[in-house]
């Protein structure tokens, strides 16, 4: 019996289209290449008006609690937000401050990030990588980072942002081969 991995993907962006969007589009369409998946897409631009009201999960509508939900029970996070400002929006990280706090323990995460230009791409480790240490998630060694230049009608365009999101695929699959093995062994087991 082989698990089909159930990943996640939070998008930070406030429009649609979007460069986050589209980068994060091009990583899971990697993803559903090399691993049998079950994909849930959170984007900020869709729940944000119910979601900056909110003080508790419990004060969202259903559809939102949902996603919360799809979140915390992930095998995979892939989470990526547009630079503003020198970090990630408000809002984005107002969706993980109503996260469980414990929900992502050693849960696999990609961050990704999008930018006006090179000068934001520690926006990963300085910024994204503290706040998944925080729910002691096992955040990739690698992320991915897009600036405008790497994106032509809001598709990845850029050979380089390609081949850097091909390493972080690449990367990633042996822990998540191994996570998937073990989740299939619980379900018999159980």
């Amino acid at each position: 019996m082989q698990h089909r991995l159930k990943i996640a993907a939070v998008i930070g962006s406030f429009q649609r289209p979007s460069r986050t969007a589209a980068l994060v589009e091009a990583l899971l369409e990697r993803f559903a290449e090399r691993l049998p998946v079950d994909i849930d897409v959170i984007e900020i631009s869709d729940i944000g008006k119910a979601l900056g009201g909110a003080f508790s999960v419990s004060a969202l509508p259903e559809a939102v609690r949902r996603q919360f939900a799809a979140v915390e029970s992930a095998d995979f996070l892939i989470v990526a937000a547009p630079v503003f400002r020198g970090t990630y929006p408000g809002l984005f990280k107002h969706f993980f401050d109503l996260v469980g706090q414990n929900a992502l323990v050693d849960t696999p995460v990609l961050l990704a990030a999008t930018g006006g230009s090179d000068r934001h791409a520690l926006v990963i480790d300085h910024q994204l990588r503290p706040l998944f240490s925080f729910f002691q998630s096992l955040t990739l060694p690698i992320g991915v980072y897009g600036t405008e230049t790497d994106f032509s009608d809001y598709r990845v365009s850029s050979p380089a942002l390609q081949t850097r999101i091909d390493l972080a695929v690449e990367r990633a699959l042996p822990l998540l081969r191994a996570r998937q093995t073990r989740v299939a062994a619980e379900l018999l087991a159980a």
